[in-house]
């Protein structure tokens, strides 16, 4: 993917005296009293600004947070928590700027934050009106919020139209190259693990990787479709009847290239789904019609752990069980550790896979972990994300 980065125009000292106007993702959770209860999102912004300055650029930042209504502003909808955050973190002064569209004051070595740019009429609607305002705000336009990349808005496309200059920041590079990487040009075997409580609801996925991917790992609910379309029997287990035809399409699709989706050949059952089901490890023949399959079997575990161990290329999308209940973990367990071990390149990616990254605490052995969320979904099934889009186009 050809688009211009941070990193290059401030090789060529392009940013000196400047202004700069950032697109970062900074909608962190807060309590009730409005105090930031995990600041990740901020901390990773950092770079992007830190280098801008560094360059001698004048630096504006904005962000949404939360779902304000757009022409209504209310405190909760401020960024002023962010402000402080941010300013701790850059060791330096971060005013936050209200009703900047008509111009704003800030020299070079400077970081003004902006209010909530979802405030603004138009934004959502991705108005041509006010993205032409805020690109005259500026020389510079940088995009360095993956996490809205699949939203066509005024901040993070219409800007980008309209602005002398529009790049991609670190972190907005850093995903896209590591996207690249594992989907445009990945090395081989590419393994796929996808796994959630619905096919529905990864339905375009499957089926965009089940063009390219040589093993589909399947998983939670997507796995017992998967199951009852191999024809077996899987109890009172979460499935789609209705997606059995869309799941032995993508079985037929794959072994006709040669591919394949791994089918269980043990489970994990229950009578009951709860934190306290006793778990019983059976055979897929032997599922009775009272049970619920709530994780893959360790004989199937290990052998999709050798499978993974030897790819080249691993994209992980959702836990394979109930891994909130340990006595339903062990397979997504097994298999986060067989990514950690595999020497080749993983890129993970979905708040459950996240989740359980950091609980069996293999973060630093993943390849990339993505931020993005809709957008990482979006790029799997095969969508061209607008905010990347115009990036490109911008580039040419």
């Amino acid at each position: 993917m050809q688009f211009n980065r941070l990193s290059d125009l401030i090789a060529a000292n392009q940013l000196q005296g400047k202004r700069v106007f950032i697109r970062a993702d900074l909608n962190v959770p807060q309590d009730d009293a409005g105090q930031i209860t995990e600041d990740t999102r901020i901390r990773v912004s950092v770079p992007a600004i830190q280098q801008a300055l560094q360059a001698g650029a004048a630096v504006m930042v904005t962000s949404h947070l939360g779902r304000p209504v757009e022409g209504e502003f209310k405190p909760e909808d401020s960024l002023a928590p962010v402000a402080r955050r941010l300013s701790e973190l850059l060791g330096m002064p971060v005013e936050l700027k209200q009703n900047w569209l008509d111009g704003v004051e800030v020299a070079p070595g400077q970081v003004v934050l902006l209010e909530n740019c979802r405030v603004n009429k138009g934004e959502k609607k991705n108005d041509d009106g006010l993205a032409q305002k805020m690109a005259a705000l500026c020389d510079v336009y940088v995009n360095d919020a993956f996490g809205t990349a699949h939203r066509a808005e005024a901040t993070t496309h219409g800007i980008a139209k309209f602005a002398p200059v529009a790049c991609a920041g670190p972190l907005l590079s850093a995903e896209l190259d590591a996207l690249g990487k594992a989907l445009g040009q990945p090395a081989r075997p590419l393994v796929a693990i996808v796994a959630g409580s619905k096919v529905s609801s990864k339905l375009t996925i499957l089926k965009s990787l089940a063009d390219k991917v040589d093993n589909l790992i399947v998983g939670g609910g997507i796995a017992n479709t998967f199951m009852l379309a191999s024809g077996l029997k899987i109890g009172k287990s979460l499935a789609e009847a209705d997606l059995v035809d869309e799941a032995k399409a993508i079985i037929d699709l794959m072994a006709k290239r040669g591919a394949s989706v791994p089918i269980p050949t043990d489970v994990v059952c229950a009578k009951e789904f709860s934190a306290t089901a006793v778990a019983t490890v059976k055979l897929v023949a032997d599922v009775e019609d009272d049970d619920m399959i709530l994780d893959i079997g360790p004989a199937t575990a290990a052998l999709l752990a050798t499978q993974i161990k030897q790819s080249g290329t691993i994209v992980w999308n959702g836990p394979v069980g109930v891994f909130e209940f340990d006595q339903f973990g062990n397979g997504t367990k097994v298999l986060a550790h067989a990514i950690a071990e595999s020497s080749g390149f993983s890129i993970a990616g979905g708040g459950d896979t996240l989740a359980a990254i950091a609980k069996y605490q293999i973060a630093d052995r993943i390849g990339y972990i993505s931020t993005g969320g809709g957008a990482f979904l979006e790029f799997l099934e095969g969508k061209t994300l607008p905010a990347v889009e115009i990036l490109l186009k911008r580039a040419v």
